[in-house]
């Protein structure tokens, strides 16, 4: 499942599955092993993917940590913050895009549960921020990027409360996170955005993305290759 840069069910880990079944002791050799044979040494784009080592030293490098724009501290998502985010992602406008329904402040905190515990998949890891204004300290939006170390590759994606909007808060926090990223090593970022939505399209646009012929799910492809 697919999630736009404003979270299809507003899941900050716009993961392609939250399975509390799947094996805790999935290594990373298990990354180096789906890439094995010819047929695989190089991703579906092309790129060339990467050695186990790389996998495994880019993996251990990518842990979550506070981050700071001009106006905007980017905390690690806790637990702790689900009641103030359930109000700010319990606005029904924000899902004009992306479908579904508000979550209840119960669904919030498991889902919160289940993030902060991280990827129960070694081949991915999920990085999640809250948004708090510095000069307010009210929280009002997410970050939540899901990294595949064997690929190099991110996906981004961004929400900010109907009240915060338009003020340029996703592109202050979403360029953070992406330079992040790039200090760490990973290649290719991509977010899926539905093709009316403007406000996302143009933060996409000021961060560097810009669109490819990929659509999936209805929502088009943003990349940008970092160097």
């Amino acid at each position: 499942m697919r999630r736009s840069a404003t979270s299809r069910d507003l899941n900050p880990g716009i993961t392609n599955r939250i399975d509390d079944s799947f094996s805790s002791h999935f290594s990373v050799a298990h990354c180096s092993q789906r890439q094995a044979g010819p047929s695989r040494r190089r991703d579906a784009d092309g790129r060339p993917r990467q050695s186990s080592a790389r996998i495994a030293a880019l993996a251990d490098h990518i842990k979550i940590e506070p981050l700071n724009s001009r106006r905007l501290a980017l905390e690690p998502l806790k637990v702790t913050h689900a009641p103030v985010m359930a109000t700010i992602i319990g606005d029904p406008s924000l899902y004009a895009f992306i479908g579904g329904s508000p979550m209840t402040l119960a669904q919030v905190k498991s889902l919160y549960q289940r993030l902060e515990g991280g990827s129960p998949d070694p081949c991915e890891t999920w990085l999640n921020w809250v948004l708090r204004s510095r000069d307010q300290s009210a929280l009002v939006g997410t970050i939540q990027v899901t990294v595949w170390p064997d690929r190099s590759r991110a996906e981004i994606a961004w929400i900010v409360g109907a009240a915060w909007q338009g003020r340029g808060i996703a592109t202050e926090a979403a360029a953070q996170v992406v330079q992040w990223l790039r200090r760490r090593g990973i290649r290719l970022v991509i977010a899926h955005i539905h093709p009316d939505h403007g406000a996302s399209q143009a933060v996409a646009r000021h961060i560097g993305l810009t669109p490819t012929t990929t659509v999936v799910d209805g929502e088009v492809e943003w990349e940008v290759e970092l160097a």
